[in-house]
């Protein structure tokens, strides 16, 4: 098998096997690094005043990773500019919240300039190099101009937006051109597939064949590969010593109360304000289930600098408050809501301790809080999830609970439906969706993606 170079905006770097608070993604490519061999490359999150290419090796877990730093402008208007002002906004189909600027637009293109130069002497002549996510979609595209003539494949970990939202961005059609620069390029789910097949063939005059896609003289190959998750070891750090302190903690905390958990990046794509305003409609419908139940919000900011995500802390500061205010008695909290994040044994021993899940965002890639919960449970006794039909693990999980997460009164019912469901329910949608999960792990994934992007088909020689 061919080296695996893998390269992203950031990098984690493992320290001491182990994987901390890590989010899914750095959690599924460590993964996929320790399972193929070869190199991760990306921005290691730290600043210079002036960039020098400098690189910085790191071995460890199983993985080596290759970074370099940014300078303060790089940071400002490629990652949170325009990958985050930008790109992910009208992604997750919010034009509202998206800004255009041409400085933001600049900083983009010299980030992916600066990547392509560093990491080009990296690269080996039979090297695979899979390249991740909206921060980088035309790094393919800098890698052929300087020469790279390997097999270079594409992940979209986000939602690909309908057309009629894409074209608002000024670069659209320079930035889908970008794409066919790669070999393969995936999707979560088939909705993002079609959205993707639809502008080609609407803007650009090109054609799809089953997976094969063309346009201006040129073919790649564009497939569903949904994520997954490290399914055995998550499931092994919910026996953990860490998980079972955990549980008990919570256990003691409920004092007896059912608990529902959401855990999600402090993020508007999240659904959070939605959530917890169905959470109050199920207050209000359901007065005699007050202080039976217990909802804990673990959020831990992200993109701190973007005025965007002040805004949502300070209303789910205001609106948790409010909430608590109405509805808490002297010896019950109705929200507990955390800005911190927490090491996955812990994450996985306070899912366990949770009756629900809701993991309600209003669009997601996938969603691989979703999978953790499902892995995280107890065989005998497990908890139900209740899910957005916007997250892309919707398609493949379809005995969750899904729910419309713009609708309150949805939300709280749902909440009285997981509550009241027996325990023989509970335990045969449990098992179909660990199956699910179990079988369709981050192995599986990546595997799928690496043999269509080592498969060498005459259309795309």
């Amino acid at each position: 098998m061919s080296r695996l170079i893998v390269i992203s905006n950031r990098v984690a770097v493992p320290k001491g096997g182990e994987s901390g608070n890590q989010g899914g993604l750095a959690v599924a490519l460590q993964a996929a690094l320790r399972e193929h061999g070869g190199l991760w490359f990306g921005w290691s999150g730290d600043t210079v005043e002036s960039f020098t290419g400098n690189i910085h090796r790191h071995e460890g877990a199983g993985v080596t990773t290759a970074t370099i730093d940014l300078e303060e402008q790089d940071i400002d208007e490629y990652y949170n500019g325009f990958a985050n002002r930008t790109l992910w906004p009208l992604f997750h189909y919010r034009i509202d919240l998206t800004e255009f600027e041409r400085d933001f637009a600049g900083g983009y293109a010299r980030v992916n300039d600066r990547f392509a130069d560093t990491v080009l002497p990296l690269v080996g002549e039979e090297d695979l190099v899979w390249v991740h996510d909206y921060h980088l979609i035309p790094l393919g595209r800098k890698l052929r101009e300087r020469g790279v003539s390997n097999r270079i494949g594409f992940f979209l970990h986000t939602p690909w937006p309908p057309t009629r939202l894409l074209t608002a961005l000024p670069s659209h059609r320079q930035l889908v051109e970008s794409l066919f620069a790669y070999d393969v390029v995936g999707f979560h789910t088939a909705d993002w597939l079609d959205s993707f097949h639809h502008y080609v063939t609407s803007m650009m005059g090109g054609t799809v064949d089953g997976e094969t896609v063309t346009a201006d003289g040129r073919s790649i190959r564009a497939i569903v590969a949904p994520i997954g998750i490290d399914t055995a070891e998550y499931e092994a750090a919910a026996e953990s010593a860490e998980a079972r302190f955990a549980r008990d903690r919570m256990h003691m905390s409920a004092t007896g109360r059912a608990l529902v958990v959401g855990v999600d990046r402090l993020d508007y794509s999240k659904g959070l304000r939605e959530r917890f305003l169905g959470y109050q409609r199920f207050l209000a419908n359901h007065p005699d289930r007050r202080g039976l139940t217990s909802f804990l919000q673990i959020a831990p900011p992200s993109r701190e600098k973007v005025d965007t995500y002040q805004a949502i802390r300070t209303d789910l500061d205001a609106l948790s408050g409010s909430i608590n205010g109405e509805y808490a008695d002297i010896d019950w909290t109705p929200i507990r809501y955390v800005n911190r994040g927490y090491p996955r044994e812990e994450l996985a021993g306070i899912y366990r301790s949770a009756r629900i899940a809701l993991v309600t965002p209003l669009r997601d890639g996938m969603n691989l809080v979703a999978k953790e919960f499902v892995a995280a449970q107890d065989p005998t006794d497990p908890g139900v999830l209740v899910l957005s039909v916007f997250a892309g693990a919707a398609q493949q999980m379809t005995e969750a609970v899904l729910v419309n997460p713009y609708s309150a009164e949805e939300m709280a019912d749902a909440i009285v439906t997981a509550l009241a469901m027996p325990r023989e329910e509970r335990l045969r949608r449990w098992q179909a969706l660990i199956e699910g999960v179990r079988r369709e792990d981050v192995f599986w994934w990546c595997g799928l993606f690496l043999d269509a992007l080592e498969a060498k088909t005459p259309e795309l020689v």
